[in-house]
């Protein structure tokens, strides 16, 4: 089985050494941390630690978690909602709530399990993310681009990579953002005190986003008082939750992103309010280019409609 190794190095004061990587690792229990800690595969310092040893600023912590080796994702029969389709390529509008592809914790259910459902074809053996050019967050509905083929697959990654693809997506945000258009350069990477989030670092990956304000509201009354304005962002770069930590860092954050933003909305979102609306590219085939576009879905068109009111 393979091993995937953590390393992180204490800041503070965190107390017992199982409740700190708890922290560091959300993904996997405290009690399944306490086993790997009792067969040897953490080590503090370069020597085997206890559960409850008090780990004190400074300590070098390793974590090997072992890894399962990746299973072929099941074809499932879950409807999907397709904006394009050709003989090379499909563009799919993801609901939110739908995990892209298979993880830990999300073996089913997946867009790729539609995806193989609705196309065979697409299997390949070894490959627990066929067709996929790009993904987007669990609750972060839209349009996401799927290969048929691999030679299509290539040439859409290689679009990515040297910036030809454009999408934009919709976003609320809290307060009223000055000025009314502007572009956010923030090197983004892993935040190395919650791993398993993002933040803007010194030492990042260049990262880029585009906006501009398209309404504003202001809600006096009632428990959802503030204001909030409702945006086009366009990222440049594609680094994970690029969008969601350039906005929170300038101090207008995703309204109802629960991680980068407030812990409770005050507007009563169903979830954080990006959709990616619109994506444009070159057709793999043909050179073509072709520009596609989801409409706002009815939860947050909702939210907007409460706004204007």
């Amino acid at each position: 089985m393979a091993e995937r190794r953590l390393e992180f190095q204490v800041r503070e004061e965190k107390g017992r050494l199982d409740r700190f990587l708890a922290e560091q690792v959300p993904d996997v229990s405290r009690s399944a941390m306490q086993r790997l800690i009792g067969e040897g595969q953490v080590t503090v310092n370069g020597e085997p630690s206890k559960a409850s040893y008090k780990v004190r600023p400074g300590d070098q912590v390793l974590v090997l978690l072992p890894v399962a080796e990746p299973r072929q994702p099941l074809a499932e029969a879950i409807p999907l909602k397709i904006v394009y389709e050709d003989a090379v390529l499909l563009v799919v509008d993801k609901p939110a709530g739908m995990v892209v592809h298979p993880a830990p914790g999300h073996s089913g259910g997946t867009l790729v399990n539609a995806l193989l459902a609705y196309c065979p074809e697409l299997a390949v053996a070894g490959d627990d993310r066929p067709g996929l050019v790009h993904r987007l967050d669990r609750d972060t509905s839209g349009l996401i681009l799927v290969a048929k083929s691999e030679k299509a697959r290539r040439t859409l990654q290689r679009q990515f990579k040297d910036r030809q693809v454009r999408k934009a997506y919709l976003a609320l945000v809290d307060g009223h953002l000055q000025p009314a258009c502007g572009r956010i350069e923030a090197p983004i990477g892993r935040d190395p005190n919650h791993r398993q989030r993002m933040a803007v670092l010194a030492g990042g990956r260049e990262a880029i986003t585009e906006y501009h304000v398209l309404e504003q509201f202001a809600k006096r009354l009632g428990p959802a008082a503030g204001d909030y304005c409702l945006l086009e962002a366009e990222p440049a770069t594609g680094r994970t939750h690029q969008i969601r930590v350039h906005l929170a860092s300038i101090g207008h954050p995703v309204v109802g992103d629960t991680v980068y933003g407030r812990r409770r909305s005050r507007l009563a979102v169903p979830r954080q309010f990006l959709h990616a609306r619109r994506i444009g590219f070159k057709h793999p085939s043909t050179g073509q280019r072709l520009e596609l576009e989801a409409p706002l879905p009815d939860d947050l068109a909702e939210i907007l409609e409460m706004l204007r009111q």
